[in-house]
């Protein structure tokens, strides 16, 4: 078979090792060819695509990104972008497409299933936030970035009897600041699931100055709401990209000045960004990202289309395209207990 493969939306640790293990078992076990479209759906709409082999996917295990670089291009949004997308699989004797990426990348896919294309999906979300899998490749990286962040401010906040925010990402959910925070013993944790009070965090923060702990430690995903307000953007209403997402930013820098307002306590903000993206991948996610990128070559030859490799227990399955894209995928109540749970213990201990 003749194979195409994309990689789109955002990137994250261990898209390459995806890659790696469609291509080699592809090209081993079953005599398959591959042809990468470039930069996501941008490369299947404008015929973008370079070879995808042996020899081209050696030594990318490791390697942060995506050799087929990644945007946010929606066909949807191209006039007759769909179509143009089924014919240039077609113009390059495509028998099936890998795509791999999180709900709006998948979302494309499915609008191409239901339009003949034979496709199969592998999520790709550093948010961790995609239905139907337990685990995506790249949150566990990130959330090692972040626990390493805040292992680093904890001691330049005591140092100076500081409040410091560290905002991560998280634009619907609340997972990497959820696990990063319990990771690094913060003494706030702020989620989208969760609108908070500012003045509730305030006195949080004041109680706990006290006692005799003269620095704290907020931990705030980009898409952490105040109660009854909105989410902070970058540039607006007008900044989002052509799946209608805004361009979230700033809620740390907010919160610091919100804090200082309120307390007295002098406050900053660290904005993790796109820190979190780059790098080496975890060997958590490499060996994740591998396992996916089997699943869905194996996923190809069983005619298993229209459909995406997820991670339940400890077993790659295949379950519809449609139930992964269908809602954002929150922080359960056993990990928003445990947060709750360990920094009530925590404060309990403080003289």
């Amino acid at each position: 078979m003749k194979i195409g493969i994309l990689t789109g939306g955002g990137d994250c640790p261990g898209l390459n090792a995806v890659i790696r293990a469609v291509v080699r078992k592809g090209t081993f076990h079953y005599e398959d060819e591959f042809v990468g479209f470039m930069e996501g759906w941008r490369g299947v709409l404008e015929d973008k695509t370079m070879e995808l082999s042996l020899s081209t996917v050696g030594g990318i295990l490791p390697r942060g990104g995506t050799i087929l670089r990644t945007s946010r291009t929606n066909p949807a949004k191209h006039e007759g972008g769909l179509q143009l997308c089924i014919d240039n699989l077609k113009k390059h004797g495509c028998d099936a497409l890998i795509a791999i990426g999180g709900d709006d990348t998948l979302s494309v896919a499915k609008n191409l299933f239901d339009n003949g294309v034979k496709v199969v999906g592998v999520p790709k979300t550093i948010d961790n936030d995609l239905s139907g899998t337990d685990f995506t490749f790249g949150f566990d990286t990130a959330v090692n970035v972040a626990t390493g962040a805040i292992d680093r401010v904890h001691t330049t906040a005591e140092a100076h009897n500081r409040v410091i925010v560290v905002e991560v990402m998280g634009r619907d959910s609340g997972w990497i600041a959820t696990y990063s925070g319990i990771a690094g013993g913060a003494d706030v944790i702020l989620i989208p699931e969760i609108p908070f009070n500012i003045e509730e965090v305030a006195e949080l923060i004041r109680q706990r100055h006290a006692r005799g702990r003269y620095f704290s430690i907020v931990v705030a995903a980009e898409g952490a709401k105040f109660a009854g307000g909105g989410v902070e953007t970058l540039d607006g209403a007008a900044g989002r990209d052509e799946f209608g997402h805004l361009h979230l930013g700033g809620i740390g820098q907010t919160l610091a000045h919100e804090i200082e307002k309120r307390t007295g306590f002098e406050s900053r903000s660290v904005v993790l960004g796109h820190i979190q993206r780059g790098g080496s991948p975890s060997a958590f996610d490499r060996v994740l990202a591998t396992r996916y990128g089997l699943g869905a070559i194996d996923m190809v030859h069983r005619g298993e289309f229209g459909l995406m490799a997820a991670l339940r227990g400890n077993k790659i399955i295949s379950i519809p395209l449609a139930e992964a894209i269908a809602s954002n995928r929150k922080c359960d109540k056993e990990i928003l207990d445990a947060a709750t749970g360990i920094l009530d213990k925590l404060d309990a201990k403080v003289p």
